[in-house]
């Protein structure tokens, strides 16, 4: 049953406490009741630029998240807000606000770094706020995304021959798309004197400059970062909302005192995160939840406390971890269910109990299998066969018993009153044997007639009567009918008799023996027929991965190869359109001296 979301308001979810960062274990705690699929937001940019705005109004909400008045950073940290998703039923709409990059009382940027780092990791769509236009000085301003090649890891253990540029190859394969947001825009949206969309002005802008100079790298390197990291970009503009001086009470007006431009973007806006931000996923397709969520946080939040970079890679194996070890337990709780809705003990025979055991076993292994992910070397697959294992003996030493106790019970009812006659003295008269092994076969019969005796059976009734084999020679012996050819006669075939019984005794053993074997085959097959159709599903899952995030490189190359045939092309034709000037100069003088001569 999916839980229900009780957030009135945004909570701090990893505290700034005087530049060291804390997740906040009351947020953790609400993460980690929450089981359906996240689509997670996060909002970054320049402190005082309005951010928390608009993720209020993806809230649904006019209050929440703080506002501030003042040229103060009035968000600490990274706070959460968990609402139901208003378009994706079933999901949850995860908002992170973030505190205001650049605030000048920390005067240190390493913070800011860690933030936008975090940020980054966790959301599925992130958006960057701006006030303005995208200029130089915004780009200046957005170096923290040049930093993130050294603030996180893909792998972690990357190739002794692979730097950072290359370890960042891989960044598109698992970052939010990237939505950029610019404030108080007033300029008009066109380049070259043709209009453009938003979109294509994001695009126009991330342009790169031709040259290797310092200049240049200097302005390519941003541009260059938000094209090959982030697989899908989108752009868009705001106007003022109100006069300057009516800012402070953003949040008390209502729209109807707002610019309607303003009130319309901000609502395309809104629709488009509803519309398109996806859901967080990792690697694999694993759709993240509220207690895979609070593993990253975790996870990437310790890791730089510690000094490490936080690592993608680690990251996933952390979570596959708790998740993997939970889902052997979930395994073996559904099998333990289907045994105890399935078996009645003593089961008439070893099979029936094998045969139930298959299909609880191949049940628990589905569970297993639709749970688990990342299961290196299939060590908690290994632990979950291990653990059926036991539980097949288990319950195959507890059907021993159960059969024990019911043949047991059933001797004591059937052959009791023979044993009172025997104590009467009945038998011990002349003729008295022969009425004696008359009763026992009848006894015998009876006790063969009963059902659901188990796999114990012959050997409890065997046992039996090997204990009163004393009685029963005593009985022979004091029969005078019976001469001393037939007494011995009679012991030979209750000899052959018992050594009959004990030959069965042992071939079912073997039997027995036999199908545990073939039990244990069909269990490791099993396994295998079931990890086989994962990992193929997982290598399908995988070349779907990289064949996106190959053609995301192969379209930003193509971009970068386009422009500079572009640049080629116009510098080519600037130096035509010269060389025609010049001779066009030159013929024309050359006609004029010509028609001097």
């Amino acid at each position: 049953m999916a839980s229900e979301i009780h957030m009135t308001g945004p909570m701090c979810l990893i505290e700034n406490t005087n530049g060291r960062l804390m997740a906040n274990p009351e947020a953790l705690k609400i993460l980690s009741a929450i089981t359906q699929p996240m689509v997670v937001v996060a909002i970054v940019g320049l402190y005082r630029t309005g951010k928390s705005y608009l993720m209020n109004k993806l809230a649904g909400k006019k209050k929440g998240f703080s506002l501030g008045s003042t040229v103060q950073s009035h968000t600490k940290g990274i706070w959460m807000w968990c609402v139901p998703h208003p378009k994706k039923p079933g999901h949850i709409l995860v908002l992170l606000d973030t505190e205001g990059l650049g605030d000048v009382e920390k005067g240190d940027n390493q913070n800011d770094s860690w933030i936008f780092a975090l940020a980054v990791l966790l959301s599925s769509t992130f958006v960057y706020n701006s006030m303005g236009t995208i200029n130089q000085q915004a780009m200046d301003q957005l170096y923290y995304v040049t930093e993130l090649t050294h603030r996180i890891r893909s792998k972690s253990s990357p190739d002794e021959n692979e730097n950072e540029v290359e370890d960042s190859a891989d960044f598109v394969s698992f970052f939010p798309d990237f939505v950029w947001t610019l404030r108080d825009f007033s300029l008009d949206l066109e380049a070259d004197g043709q209009p453009l969309t938003p979109d294509e002005y994001l695009t126009y802008s991330l342009k790169l400059k031709k040259g290797t100079s310092q200049k240049d790298e200097t302005f390519n390197l941003p541009r260059l970062c938000i094209r090959k990291f982030f697989p899908k970009k989108k752009c868009f503009v705001f106007d003022r909302p109100v006069h300057r001086r009516k800012l402070a009470q953003l949040e008390k007006l209502q729209d109807e005192e707002l610019d309607p431009e303003f009130v319309q973007q901000v609502a395309d806006f809104c629709s488009y995160i509803f519309s398109n931000s996806k859901t967080k996923t990792l690697s694999g397709g694993i759709q993240v939840n509220g207690p895979r969520l609070e593993s990253l946080v975790l996870t990437y939040v310790n890791a730089i406390s510690s000094g490490d970079l936080p690592c993608m890679e680690n990251a996933v194996l952390a979570l596959a971890q708790i998740e993997n070890s939970a889902a052997v337990q979930k395994a073996i709780a559904h099998y333990e269910q289907q045994m105890g809705q399935k078996v009645q003990l003593p089961t008439e025979s070893l099979q029936e109990l094998l045969d139930l055991h298959r299909d609880s076993e191949s049940k628990a292994i589905e569970v297993f299998i639709r749970s688990s992910f990342k299961d290196v070397d299939h060590l908690f697959q290994k632990e979950l066969a291990a653990q059926l294992d036991k539980k097949r003996d288990d319950f195959c030493k507890q059907n021993q018993e159960a059969s024990s106790d019911r043949c047991s019970g059933l001797l004591q009812v059937i052959f009791s009153p023979l044993e009172e006659e025997v104590k009467a003295g009945i038998y011990s008269k002349p003729g008295g044997y022969r009425l004696f092994v008359q009763k026992l076969q009848d006894l015998k019969k009876k006790y063969y007639e009963e059902p659901r005796k188990g796999t114990q059976a012959e050997e409890i009734l065997q046992t039996y009567l090997k204990s009163k084999e004393s009685v029963t020679n005593a009985i022979l012996q004091t029969d005078q009918i019976l001469t001393e050819k037939e007494k011995e006669i009679e012991v030979e075939r209750v000899k052959a008799e018992s050594a009959q019984a004990s030959a069965e005794m042992v071939e079912e053993m073997q039997i027995k023996y036999q199908q545990m074997m073939e039990e244990k085959e069909k269990s490791y097959q099993e396994h295998v027929k079931q990890l086989t159709e994962k990992m193929e599903r997982e290598r399908a899952q995988l070349l779907e991965e990289q064949e996106k995030t190959l053609t995301s490189k192969l379209q930003e190359q193509a971009r970068v190869l386009k422009e500079r045939c572009q640049g080629e092309s116009t510098q080519l034709q600037n130096e035509i359109q010269k060389l025609q000037k010049t001779l066009k100069k030159k013929t024309k003088r050359y006609m004029s001296h010509k028609l001097k001569i």
